[in-house]
């Protein structure tokens, strides 16, 4: 059994909750300079280009590249021979998030309550998912994830009888009704089988997926092709000004489901879709 402390985990939340606001992943960096190269819009292109104007400028000066730092989602892969010593794994957590947003100058953007909206002041609580795996090691992954693409995920309980190319009209339908809202060019996550909260879990861990990288299932990598496809056919373009990228990639995570149903969610992440991550 190996330990890990508590301590460990919050300095890691700490710094991946700085680091996620400040620095793009580099298949997404890859991706928004693809597509100011191949975006037809004149407007559009302007747009692109300040986009990589702007996260270049935030990883120089270590500020957040946009003013909207999220959600803390944090998805953490406990290995079943970890033993936590010195507390809980969520209150360190939250321990962490709370010392990233305060010491990172990072906007904190969580109310404790839905009605009553009172801000924590710090982002907590964060918003965990855990899964238990074999081995000793614990993988943190912070993934802020901003109000206005949330507010655009959406939910279909379809019947087990659809098509997949019924499946490919409902996802360019989501990006299609979240028009300018989530600030594109997007990531397309997607969610497909499962229950309804196992769907909308799966699509945010899509979001995760590398932009570069299709799934590994021929017959998934078809469909997330024919849905890029799709979306960036409708014209909204980038910040919804017009153009013909208004999505970077689309993933799609499926999962087994019950005979009757066929839940299908889709999360959809801004032009900065942010993570980072550290195994202990």
């Amino acid at each position: 059994m190996r330990e890990i402390t508590c301590e460990q985990i919050t300095e890691t939340v700490r710094r991946l909750c700085i680091e996620a606001n400040t620095y793009l992943p580099g298949d997404l960096c890859r991706a928004l300079e693809e597509a100011r190269a191949r975006e037809e819009s004149p407007v559009g292109q302007g747009i692109l280009q300040d986009i990589v104007d702007n996260y270049r400028l935030a990883e120089e000066k270590g500020l957040p590249i946009c003013q909207d730092t999220g959600v803390a989602l944090v998805f953490a892969e406990l290995g079943q021979e970890v033993h936590i010593v010195g507390g809980g794994l969520e209150e360190a957590i939250d321990q962490g998030v709370a010392r990233g947003y305060v010491e990172g100058c990072l906007r904190c953007s969580m109310v404790a309550d839905p009605l009553r909206r009172v801000n924590t002041n710090n982002n907590t609580p964060a918003v965990i998912h855990l899964r238990v795996v074999p081995g000793d090691k614990l993988k943190l992954t912070v993934a802020p994830k901003g109000g206005g693409s949330e507010n655009m995920t959406s939910l279909r309980m379809l019947k087990p009888s659809v098509t997949p190319e019924e499946v490919v009209r409902v996802i360019v339908e989501a990006v299609s009704a979240a028009g300018s809202n989530p600030c594109p060019p997007v990531v397309v996550g997607v969610g497909l089988g499962g229950t309804a909260e196992k769907a909308l879990e799966l699509s945010k861990r899509a979001l995760l997926c590398p932009v570069e990288e299709p799934s590994a299932d021929p017959f998934y990598a078809d469909l997330e092709a024919r849905a890029l496809t799709g979306i960036n056919a409708l014209g909204i373009g980038p910040q919804g000004l017009g153009g013909t990228v208004t999505a970077l990639a689309v993933h799609i995570l499926p999962h087994p489901t019950h005979i009757a149903g066929l839940p299908c969610a889709v999360s959809i992440g801004c032009h900065v879709t942010r993570h980072g991550e550290a195994t202990l």
